[in-house]
């Protein structure tokens, strides 16, 4: 939520809440003016005790075949911990499938084609027969290979599950959906992006279970973002970061900022939003697919 700061020069600015009864200068003419303290904001209550909270830590293991974070609160006290699975045998199994899909069709259509004396009629046979053989390859592996869901357990334990991201479908070519649940299995917001687009500013959506959007999600910068798909992240000078902006007013509510180190550490920051009005467990679980569902 901002606060609205007026200058004597007559320059209005709107600060984050963070900056309530601080002096701070005006840009303008150089003033020093106090940003007024709102009046206390009635925070909605959470579900559990380990989302009631602003700031949340991530940081990813390494050296894993899962993509496996440890989610850790301001003082760097481990409070979650969330689990992506990669399914190694039935991908082996899925791309296994493909290739003799791939080799079943293509083959047999080649064999059909060396039975047809006419130049034109074997191109023709040639190129259908690459293309049926490639949507085998594809059907093959999507209908074997797993979707890849997200959990957030309580501790590395696993025993006690609190939230889960669904991957809605296994083949998701331009548009990508996922549910985000809770441990019962109660709809708490859909999240969806556009891959197309994503290449000019990547940018999420999330939807309440009624279908109205709660917020929308993207890079913080379009010159940042293009900068980024030109050079690459240039050792991490141009690493990717997200602001949450409110589907109404615009405002932007919270942060999800990845950290200058070797290994991939993120903050995410919603003291933005001081009445929670953004289910934390929901901006944790938009947290998480900003990175692994961007491969960064």
């Amino acid at each position: 939520m901002a606060i609205a700061v007026k200058c004597r020069c007559g320059s209005v600015y709107n600060l984050r809440d963070e900056y309530a009864g601080q002096w701070v200068q005006c840009p303008r003419c150089g003033q020093a003016m106090q940003v007024p303290v709102p009046p206390t904001v009635e925070r909605m209550p959470q579900a559990d005790p380990v989302f009631d909270r602003d700031v949340f830590l991530l940081r990813q293991k390494h050296l894993a075949i899962s993509e496996k974070y440890v989610v850790a609160d301001e003082d760097n006290q481990p409070i979650l911990f969330v689990q992506r699975p990669v399914y190694v045998a039935q991908g082996c199994l899925a791309i296994l499938a493909g290739v003799a899909a791939f080799l079943v069709v293509g083959g047999g259509l080649w064999v059909l084609g060396l039975s047809i004396k006419n130049d034109v009629l074997q191109g023709i046979l040639v190129v259908i027969g690459l293309i049926a053989a490639i949507a085998a390859l594809v059907a093959a592996m999507v209908a074997l290979y797993p979707k890849r869901h997200v959990y957030f357990y309580r501790d590395p334990s696993r025993v006690e599950k609190l939230l889960e991201v669904l991957q809605d479908r296994k083949f998701m070519p331009i548009v990508a959906t996922y549910t985000v649940r809770d441990a019962a299995g109660n709809v708490l917001a859909r999240l969806k992006k556009n891959i197309l687009t994503n290449f000019f500013r990547k940018k999420w959506w999330c939807y309440n279970p009624d279908g109205s959007v709660r917020c929308v999600v993207k890079e913080d910068s379009v010159i940042l973002s293009l900068l980024r798909r030109l050079l690459g992240p240039m050792f991490g000078i141009l690493r990717t970061n997200f602001i949450f902006c409110d589907a109404q007013t615009e405002d932007v509510i919270g942060e999800f900022n990845r950290k200058f180190t070797i290994l991939d550490r993120y903050v995410l920051d919603m003291r933005a939003d001081p009445a929670r009005q953004l289910d934390r467990r929901v901006a944790l679980a938009i947290g998480v697919m900003l990175d692994t569902g961007e491969r960064r």
